[in-house]
């Protein structure tokens, strides 16, 4: 592995912990679940979709799940790509923004 596998793997290191994996499998199913049983009212609740919310949600859940599950990806990108610290970070602003 390249030093930046190394770098990246220490960087994600203090959040890999069960409690942490919990709570993105957790909070991954609470807003995919909402997202698909009314995509309407989910999406009054966190102030409408557009081009920027949209997409950083999708990757986000997806995200969710990867790291929940404990999968660790190899390459450089994709651990940036599907950072917990990307995840949580947008789950919890969404989880904020349709329960205030």
């Amino acid at each position: 592995m390249s030093n930046l596998n190394h770098q990246i793997q220490s960087l994600h290191q203090p959040i890999d912990k069960a409690l942490f994996r919990a709570l993105s499998l957790l909070l991954g199913f609470m807003h995919v679940g909402l997202l698909m049983w009314e995509p309407s009212l989910y999406s009054e609740a966190i102030g409408g979709f557009n081009a920027f919310i949209a997409p950083l949600m999708i990757l986000a859940m997806c995200s969710s799940m990867i790291f929940g599950i404990g999968f660790k990806p190899r390459f450089w990108l994709w651990q940036l790509l599907f950072s917990p610290y990307l995840s949580l970070s947008v789950l919890g602003y969404l989880t904020i923004a349709y329960f205030v």
